[in-house]
């Protein structure tokens, strides 16, 4: 089906990698048939929105966001998914200029919606989570140099603080042959990089004979891509496999990303997480043995209910006996329908950001230390973002972002660099071309 090619769609997506990659399938599909995104200045026609509802700051910035482009684009029609869309239908449905309100799941059928839209004029396509079922194939790029291929989607392990099962219905994946094949028409399109994303990534096969070290196996013989990252793991099916076979491989990037989310044992007992924090130690120092450079990114949540100050302490004395790189720190936020409200022990906002903080400062510690190691080392860099007047950007094999003098006409290519400095952020190092 065709529809009128001066149309103009306007993309917005909140939250994951996850998010990106199917916004970016979404584009794909519409600008094949006509709908376009566009360009700075021009005003939409459709304006997508990929929502997240990992917390209440992210419902509240989706909100925020679609009364802002109601009113600036008054004309458009606003058409919500993702994870607040499955999660909370009606309240979003009656904000200004929302028509279409569509489930995860239903991502695909963003072409249908909008052609439906000629002679409908509202839709609310969300069937409830338990029948989320099917696996939706993402593999795309948008406007970024990597690309990011979904191979799982759901989850089936409850933790009391979390909506995602709700939002995203039962762990399922796609099959490796679909997956491969994904992975090799990205490197036809010139891709270099895939993250490999997914809302339980480890969990990948589940119900099936295969499994993640299986699936990694095979995009590790994909001709043409050169590197792959694991975005995000769960220490306990992170097996010492999987370890031993990023050690071994050229392809697959010196970089861990794992939740840890609380540092005490009693407080993952109450998230109702999978792993203790003796298990979480373990596969920290099995990474850092085997693999001496390597990344390692942790999640963690500060402020949960039951989580006092002696146990927040205890949980900062955890992280920063790790030898971790990076933090990704989240004060708790409070989910309706969730277990985790029935634990006593709130903690006020203040404290929460102040812990928030206390942790941030650990972590800018943790990146510093980790990137002065490598100055004076030559590591191998994807450059990417050319932008004219400044230096161009990039990653180091173990995600040291860089900055480097470099020609254009290198963007998305793999050159050896020494790293000369660290910058004052803590974070990005300066490199030269060798």
């Amino acid at each position: 089906m065709n529809l009128e090619p001066t149309k103009k769609a306007l993309y917005h997506t909140f939250g994951c990698k996850l998010n990106f990659a199917e916004t970016s399938s979404m584009a794909e599909l519409l600008a094949k048939n006509g709908i376009v995104a566009v360009q700075k200045d021009e005003a939409p026609d459709y304006i997508i929105i990929n929502s997240c509802s990992v917390t209440a700051e992210a419902d509240r910035k989706c909100r925020s966001t679609i009364r802002s482009f109601a009113k600036r684009y008054p004309l458009a029609k606003i058409l919500v998914t993702g994870c607040y869309a499955q999660l909370k239908p009606q309240e979003l449905a009656t904000l200004p200029g929302v028509t279409v309100v569509a489930g995860v799941n239903n991502k695909l059928k963003i072409l249908e919606y909008v052609s439906t839209l000629e002679s409908t004029a509202e839709i609310n396509d969300v069937p409830p989570a338990k029948d989320l079922r099917e696996f939706m194939p993402s593999c795309s790029r948008g406007d970024r140099t990597r690309f990011f291929l979904k191979v799982q989607d759901g989850c089936d392990y409850w933790c009391t603080y979390c909506t995602i099962p709700k939002a995203r219905g039962r762990s399922r994946s796609g099959t490796i042959d679909q997956l491969v094949a994904q992975a090799a028409e990205a490197a036809a399109q010139g891709g270099k990089e895939i993250v490999i994303t997914g809302v339980n990534i480890g969990d990948f096969g589940k119900g099936r004979s295969d499994n993640f070290l299986d699936l990694c196996r095979e995009l590790d013989r994909v001709e043409g891509i050169e590197r792959y990252r694991i975005s995000s793991i769960e220490p306990n099916l992170l097996t010492d496999e999987i370890i031993d076979f990023v050690a071994q491989s050229r392809h697959f990037m010196p970089h861990f990303h794992i939740p840890l989310q609380s540092g005490t044992d009693h407080i993952l007992k109450l998230m109702r997480r999978h792993y203790d924090t003796a298990l979480f130690r373990a596969k920290i120092e099995k990474a850092v043995k085997t693999i001496p450079d390597v990344f390692i990114g942790v999640d963690l949540i500060v402020g949960a209910r039951g989580e006092s100050e002696n146990l927040f302490k205890q949980s900062k004395a955890f992280v920063e006996s790790l030898p971790v790189s990076h933090l990704h720190v989240f004060p708790y936020s409070e989910r309706p329908g969730t277990r985790a409200l029935e634990i006593e022990g709130v903690v006020d906002q203040a404290e929460k950001h102040r812990r928030a903080a206390e942790m941030i400062a650990v972590s800018s510690r943790k990146h510093a230390d980790f990137a002065r190691r490598f100055i004076g080392t030559i590591r191998p860099i994807l450059l990417e973002h050319s932008r004219p007047g400044k230096p161009m950007g990039g990653f180091t094999d173990n995600y040291l972002r860089v900055e480097i003098e470099a020609p254009a006409h290198l963007d998305n290519t793999l050159v050896q660099a020494r790293l000369t400095e660290l910058m004052p952020d803590g974070e990005t190092v300066k490199a030269v071309m060798v």
